[in-house]
């Protein structure tokens, strides 16, 4: 069930994100980098639901952690670069703490019941 909310999160956060790439002018790599990481986040979380047993569910959980990670750097480039408001920063950045707090979670509990 926590999985359906983290597909839910995921999917909504990357929505965003496409629509806040689609504003930026030029620079369009970093913007390609933001948009790739922060869609894959998503992705792998998808793909984790059809995983071949506990250690490939694990390491697609793994992989989204990943792309968090590199998600809130690129949006925290993006501030420091004047591409982005501060303040629509602040709630993607929240949204992807939540992914990442959600997805750390996950991935204890699937290696404690592993």
């Amino acid at each position: 069930m926590r999985e359906n909310k983290l597909v839910d999160l995921s999917m909504d956060f990357s929505i965003k994100i496409i629509k806040l790439c689609e504003n930026i002018k030029g620079h369009y790599s970093l913007v390609n980098q933001l948009e790739r990481s922060a869609t894959s986040i998503g992705a792998n979380i998808h793909e984790a639901n059809y995983a071949h047993g506990k250690p490939d569910f694990i390491a697609k959980l793994q992989i989204s952690l990943k792309e968090c990670y590199e998600t809130e750097y690129w949006i925290e480039l993006f501030v420091k670069s004047d591409l982005i408001d501060k303040n629509a920063a602040k709630d993607l950045y929240n949204q992807c703490g939540t992914i990442r707090r959600i997805l750390i979670a996950s991935i204890n509990t699937a290696k404690e019941n592993a």
